[in-house]
């Protein structure tokens, strides 16, 4: 991964609160895992960067490298890497998201 890339990418993610890499963007997500995801975070309500992956092939592949995960879309919160689409949708279901998402002063609990 080149320097230019990790720097954008470690610059996103310190400098918003929620940030959710994924192929497409919020109004158009280009695949349904990272529609999933979309849908779930407009449903909870919380602001969040949508950055589209497929706008850059070292993007794509480098913020694989960087969070040591396989797949796309990958949500990163207060920094912290969260995971990908069926991680997101678990914590959906079991209100665990919303709970992380209200604890960090993101959301109204």
């Amino acid at each position: 991964m080149s320097d230019d890339v990790n720097a954008f990418i470690d610059t996103t993610i310190k400098t918003h609160d929620v940030v959710l890499f994924m192929k497409g963007t919020p109004e158009q997500p280009r695949c349904g895992f990272s529609g999933l995801v979309v849908q779930v975070l407009d449903h909870l309500g919380v602001e969040y960067v949508g950055v589209d992956v497929l706008q850059d092939n070292d993007l794509r592949e480098g913020i694989k490298v960087y969070s040591d995960w396989p797949t796309i879309p990958q949500l990163y919160i207060k920094g912290e890497f969260i995971g990908g689409a069926d991680i997101v949708r678990e914590m959906f279901q079991s209100g665990e998201l919303k709970t992380a998402l209200a604890g960090q002063g993101l959301i109204e609990a």
